[in-house]
């Protein structure tokens, strides 16, 4: 993971364009004229080994002779000669190209990396068209045309696409920050360029297409990252899962590799269209209504009411919020009342407001400020068909100050075309959505709903294995490894005649199912194992009390339901004999190879109002463990209502995964049917998320079904594969959880008493907490450690102190008890930001001013170095006013020294050697 040296691919301060040529209809000649005749205004070498000069400038015959290192190199050489120019511009002192060519092999490909390497040369590509960068006025690629300037960054893994998209755009009028076509993506890649294009001024919202996605933790750290501070949308191809049908379990059929990307997307913040138009649909939406004001209920911003001059808008807008999940508000009796004070009498009293087609200008102001200060109104859709009654342009001209007044609350479709041009306009510059169609207004109003939910989903942070307090019952690990250490110490040995790999892999049986389920803290039904004779079931029933279950008990035989190998209420010993003589003879029958070991016995449990659940785990191939929720039973993969979910989870994620399923509504009851038990269902999803984390050996699991209703869940039956090759465990979640191993606790001496303070890595939830540390300091302790005395925060700039990427950021705060007993206060924070190759890491520390001196910030920063050095990062910096005495000593007390180039005569820049 790095951006080392991608500014030179986007800024280069020169060019050179390697296999250059006048060739017509040659890929060197488009690119060579698309750099050289463009915007650019930089140095361009052309290398061309045959010609001596190429359109009036000279020509280069090898990079040897170029008259300087270029900043970027753009390759359009056969693949066999791009290693040897790569190893010669790194040498040169060129530290980015852009590798056109296309039909590398893999060792080609290899060996271009290979040599990249030393010089820690970037390489775009291969087999890409190049990027463009209009900041800078540079078209680095072979591309038909060029493209204005705006703020969208669009990055493409299909080269044809980005063909295609920039003529798309150009007749839009669309600009952009950034153009750029990956290409194989040898070196940089998604994640990279997420990286870079989160810190880059010149972009406000990245879009992404993407057939593929690569290193999942790289690719969701620098999403979350960078998800956090702009709009990122994705278009990602593919949403066939034909490729997991032939999985070996329910769960392993319906995980599907698209649902999974699905839950990437929403963990990550990020907001995932089906077409390239609603790219810049949604790219537009979002920059009206990024950043709500702070306190804003998302969850009545995501409701809808429609105000429409006439009844068909309105019923239009209402059928397409219908078929896209979008909630319509209802409207209080007090607005209602407000309402009806500036309307007709006939007026439809409810959403949609339909405020009639004679309205005249003021009837639109005063229905729209009534919506607008109505909380329950939440986003508010304004159409207007136009009339013979008022210019539509009055209209716009009136109700743009109100919209102005209460931004982030209003969309417009303004239906029509030249009757409503001027007002359109008037809307589109004072930045208010404005669509063609009710249809399209909806639509954007529904990405806006996904987007908001995206985004409370990344500012969740669950920790691996259960939080304290939480709904998930307590693990029990080592129960949970002997279950798995036994069930494979009794497996049989792989074959390995044909080379396989020499791993275990195998099917619990039923009763180990469920008791490794009941480690976890999850109800299961109480199952006994009898021979496989049909007195040995019935007299095993007689003791266990009627009605009963028998189930046929095979480790080759793992639905049981298809082959006919489940019995249920059974009422007395002769049904029990009865059902199992036939089942004996029935699985004989359909199943000849499997070893029968006997019948499992359980109780008949009765519940008529439960709610037949599915709950599972699958170890993706690319992005690791995930969960899946959703209705169960025998029908399971007909009816296909299922969501799926990456660990680790919390409360509010486990709710966040159940609610996308149908299955939802019923848990939440209906007429006499009380709502299930929903704590207790999240809490089986918690567990079996603490599983996954805790034992790498869990390949999946299949709880089918699990039943829940009012009374609470349980699990009547489970399936669990385990395997030596351990394809699971936290190491393997595509998100890092909360580092709760890093928490410590020690009591603390101070001249006015004792009392136990906590080091831990900061949380979202901390934002009140750390703004109250921040409002303790003084105005001059905050100037030493930002060079600033400003003592106010934006709410945007706090949750980026406390909603941090563990993967690439660490904060420790100090906490105490506060002295009335209401919680706990933070007495100090340490910050650093690793650099995405984890060179180097920058850090700030601030301990309340009332504590300095006391030894609290040596231990902060003591565990920070720690730290650091177990991440193996190569360097620790800071940069220190000069005047700032106590930083330096205490940086000088833990090994930190001045650096040898300092930065100005202000400050001074400390560096530490961690390895």
């Amino acid at each position: 993971m790095s951006i080392r040296h991608i500014d030179d691919l986007f800024e280069p301060a020169s060019v050179a364009v390697i296999g250059a040529t006048m060739r017509p209809g040659s890929v060197g000649a488009t690119v060579w004229r698309n750099v050289r005749h463009g915007r650019y205004q930089g140095p361009c070498w052309p290398v061309n080994r045959r010609q001596r000069e190429l359109d009036g400038d000279k020509a280069y015959a090898s990079v040897a002779e170029l008259p300087a290192a270029p900043a970027l190199a753009v390759i359009c050489t056969p693949a066999d000669t791009v290693p040897g120019l790569i190893a010669e511009l790194g040498a040169k002192g060129t530290r980015a190209a852009v590798v056109i060519t296309a039909g590398f092999t893999s060792e080609q490909k290899q060996a271009m990396l290979d040599a990249a390497r030393p010089y820690v040369l970037r390489v775009l590509g291969p087999n890409g068209i190049g990027l463009l960068s209009p900041p800078v006025g540079l078209n680095a690629s072979f591309a038909h045309a060029d493209i204005g300037e705006g703020g969208l960054a669009f990055v493409s893994q299909s080269g044809a696409l980005v063909g295609a998209m920039l003529d798309w755009a150009r007749g839009r009028g669309i600009g952009f920050s950034r153009f750029v076509s990956l290409g194989d993506r040898a070196d940089v890649d998604f994640g990279d360029m997420l990286d870079w294009l989160a810190s880059d001024s010149k972009t406000r919202a990245i879009l992404m297409y993407a057939e593929s996605l690569s290193a999942p933790r790289k690719f969701m750290s620098a999403a979350r990252s960078a998800a956090r501070n702009k709009p990122v949308l994705l278009v990602k191809a593919g949403r066939s899962s034909a490729g997991q049908r032939a999985a070996a379990s329910h769960t392993g059929a319906l995980a599907g590799s698209d649902l999974v990307i699905d839950a990437a997307v929403r963990r990550a913040g990020l907001l995932r269209v089906d077409t390239l138009q609603d790219l810049f649909v949604a790219a537009e939406t979002l920059a009206y209504f990024r950043g709500p004001a702070r306190g804003t209920d998302l969850e009545a911003l995501s409701r809808v009411t429609l105000l429409t001059n006439g009844g068909g808008a309105g019923v239009l807008a209402a059928d397409a919020a219908a078929a896209l999940g979008v909630e319509l508000a209802v409207l209080a009796p007090s607005t209602i009342e407000t309402l009806s004070a500036g309307l007709p009498f006939n007026w439809s009293r409810a959403n949609p407001v339909d405020i009639i087609g004679d309205a005249p200008v003021d009837r639109y102001v005063h229905t729209l400020e009534t919506l607008l200060s109505a909380p329950e109104a939440g986003s508010v859709l304004f159409m207007h068909a136009p009339t013979a009654i008022v210019p539509a342009t009055d209209i716009a001209r009136a109700i743009v100050p109100v919209a102005r007044s209460h931004p982030g609350r209003l969309v417009s479709c303004w239906l029509g075309d030249g009757a409503v041009a001027e007002a359109r306009k008037l809307f589109h510059d004072d930045g208010i959505p404005t669509y063609e169609t009710p249809e399209q207004a909806v639509h954007a109003l529904a990405m806006l709903g996904n987007y908001h939910r995206h985004q409370q989903m990344l500012l969740e942070a669950p920790p691996a294995r259960g939080e304290p307090g939480g709904t998930a019952p307590t693990l029990d690990a080592a129960a949970v490894r002997k279950i798995i250490d036994d069930a494979l110490a009794a497996a049989p040995e792989p074959d390995t005649a044909q080379g396989s790999a020499a791993d275990k892999s195998v099917m619990l049986t039923e009763p180990e199912a469920k008791a490794l389920l009941a480690a976890c803290g999850i109800p299961v039904v109480p199952t006994r194992v009898v021979s496989a004779r049909p007195e040995a079931a019935a007299a095993a029933a007689s003791a266990l009390g009627f009605p009963v279950v028998i189930k046929i008990l095979s480790p080759q035989i793992t639905h049981k339901t298809d082959v006919g190998g489940v019995a249920l209420d059974l009422e007395s010993p002769a049904d029990v004999s009865a059902a199992a003589s036939a089942m004996l003879a029935r699985v004989a029958r359909q199943r000849p190879d499997a070893v029968i070991e006997g019948f499992t016995l359980q109780p008949m449990v009765r519940r008529p109002q439960a709610i037949e659940l599915i709950a599972g785990t699958h170890v993706d191939s690319l992005f690791g463990p995930v969960l899946l929720f959703g209705a169960g039973g025998t029908r399971v993969e007909v009816v296909a209502d299922r969501a799926i979910a990456l660990p680790p989870l919390n409360e509010p994620l486990a709710r966040a995964l159940v609610a996308r399923t149908h299955v939802a509504r019923l848990l939440a009851g209906w007429r006499d049917v009380p709502p299930a038990d929903m704590v207790g269902v999240c809490s089986v999803l918690i567990a079996l998320a603490q599983l996954l984390a805790e034992e790498a050996r869990i390949a999946e699991i299949d709880i089918n079904p699990l039943l829940a209703d009012a009374q609470g869940v349980i699990a009547l039956d489970a399936r669990v594969r385990v395997s030596t090759a351990a394809p699971g465990g936290a190491e393997r979640f595509a998100i890092r959880p909360y580092p709760a191993e890093l928490v410590e606790s020690f009591v603390w001496s101070t001249d006015e008493g004792t009392r136990t303070v906590t080091m831990r890595p900061i949380r979202p939830e901390d934002g009140a907490q750390h703004l109250a540390f921040l409002e303790r300091l003084e105005p001059e302790d905050i100037r030493m450690r930002v060079f600033y005395s400003r003592r106010t925060i934006e709410p945007s700039e706090l949750a980026r102190l406390a909603q941090i990427d563990y993967e690439r950021e660490m904060a420790f705060i100090a906490t105490a008890a506060r002295g009335d007993g209401q919680g706990e206060e933070t007495l100090g924070v340490v910050r650093v930001q690793t650099d995405p190759s984890n060179i180097e890491a920058e850090f700030g520390i601030l301990v309340r001013s009332d504590l300095k001196g006391s030894g609290l910030g040596h231990r902060l920063l003591a565990k920070m170095i720690d730290y650091l050095r177990k991440r193996g990062t190569e360097r620790l910096v800071a940069t220190v006013l000069r005047e700032n005495q106590r930083m330096f000593e205490l940086a000088k007390s833990l090994g930190m020294e001045p650096s040898a180039e300092q930065p100005d005569t202000d400050t001074v820049r400390l560096e530490m050697a961690l390895r």
